[in-house]
């Protein structure tokens, strides 16, 4: 068992990313997750947020848990970017930054004079990262959400069962959107080095969806056979599925090759199954599937769960007990490795967040700074740019930024 006091972070001054300095104009998940991934790896990132605050602060229900984890390493300042001196300071904070990052509706931050060219134009070594619902093209002006093209690109088809389409349970095109983002950053930093030029780096969410089901077009092309959705589909292989226990606790249960079919018969004392010539193969055990699965659940229904994951876990065979999000925090195997690392939300609750799930030469990058209360690093920033003490009490006084005033 490994010690979680063994588990070591990386010191922000040894990331990759130290010295690259970000300017990110993002609310809900996809833009904020690229921040994230820049931030974690040792970038600092600066959040501009209205002076009431990101919207996505306030969401409830399925929402609350947004700000907290994809806007932890950022710092904030808050600025009103509807007033000519708002963006004015906006473009003094652009011209220290190496990276701006957005995720608002095509055209807006053009009307604020924010948009690529004309950042550019002043600083030709500027990486710009867009985050949209469509790369240019016919359906560009449509407004996306991950659940919109979840449905139009085929991955609710395949996760729902014939004609009840479902999307998936987490916003897996903004979180991956967001990471590709920060991919094309990183690919944009690269190339700057060598040509000393920046570029606009788009990442959209209808695309990075088609990526997901991409081995479902290629299956496709090869067979000549749609995919059907994934719980109507014929599997590869013959055991896959989810399993009723004893306790009425579900598990997952896999057998994917001829010698995990020999480990799980011998391990169960399956020696009826293991000498039918009708399972011999993988492919024959597919094919009888109508009655052999039946059979294994009347037989596996007099295990506990815990009976059957022991089994499995002593024989290598891939097994998995059914798990909500919360119970994860308890996961030993999580908490043995560190990958919970403990913050204080704006509200000054303690929390853990998640880490990214990587580590550089044995270590994880970690949180090195609380997700920021609302504007909480306006004044140093404002004061880094030139602006006066006296100056920040005017501009606070006349809501053009937020946060404590000197």
């Amino acid at each position: 068992m490994v010690d979680p006091q063994e588990h070591r972070t990386i010191p922000p001054s040894s990331l990759p990313y130290a010295g690259i300095r970000v300017v990110e104009f993002t609310h809900m998940v996809m833009g904020p997750t690229c921040g994230m991934v820049l931030a974690d790896l040792g970038a600092e990132v600066i959040k501009v947020e209205p002076v009431t605050g990101d919207n996505t602060r306030r969401l409830i229900g399925s929402g609350a848990g947004f700000f907290p984890m994809f806007n932890r390493n950022k710092k904030s300042i808050a600025l009103d970017l509807q007033s000519e001196t708002g963006r004015a300071l906006a473009l003094r904070l652009i011209a220290t930054a190496d990276i701006v990052s957005e995720n608002f509706k095509p055209g807006t931050m053009k009307k604020l004079g924010l948009d690529y060219a004309t950042l550019a134009a002043r600083d030709p070594r500027l990486i710009y990262v867009s985050h949209k619902g469509f790369l240019p093209g016919p359906y560009e002006h449509r407004t996306a959400l991950d659940e919109v093209v979840q449905m139009m690109g085929g991955l609710a088809y395949m996760t729902g069962r014939p004609g009840d389409p479902l999307r998936a349970g987490t916003s897996v095109n903004d979180i991956m959107g967001g990471m590709f983002g920060a991919i094309g950053a990183m690919a944009a930093l690269a190339a700057r080095a060598k040509t000393g030029r920046g570029q606009e780096v788009q990442s959209a969410l209808f695309e990075n969806n088609v990526l997901l089901v991409a081995q479902h077009m290629m299956q496709y092309t090869v067979t000549g056979r749609a995919a059907a959705p994934m719980p109507a589909r014929i599997s590869a292989w013959a055991i896959y599925d989810v399993f009723t226990a004893k306790d009425g606790e579900q598990i997952f249960l896999a057998v994917v090759s001829d010698t995990q079919w020999v480990l799980f018969c011998d391990a169960l004392t399956f020696a009826d199954l293991k000498a039918d010539p009708r399972l011999a193969t993988n492919n024959d055990r597919v094919n009888a599937r109508d009655w052999m699965v039946p059979l294994l659940r009347e037989r596996l229904v007099g295990h506990t769960a815990a009976e059957l994951a022991d089994v499995f876990e002593r024989h290598g065979l891939p097994f998995a007990l059914i798990t909500r999000p919360e119970q994860l925090l308890d996961d030993p195997h999580l908490n043995a490795t560190g990958a919970l690392a403990p913050m204080q939300l704006p509200d000054g609750r303690d929390a853990r967040g998640v880490l990214l799930p990587l580590t550089l030469d044995g270590a994880r990058p970690g949180v090195y700074a609380n997700p920021p209360k609302l504007g909480e690093h306006t004044i140093p920033l404002l004061r880094e740019l030139g602006c006066t003490d006296a100056e920040i009490r005017a501009l606070a006084e006349n809501n053009i930024v937020g946060g404590m005033t000197p």
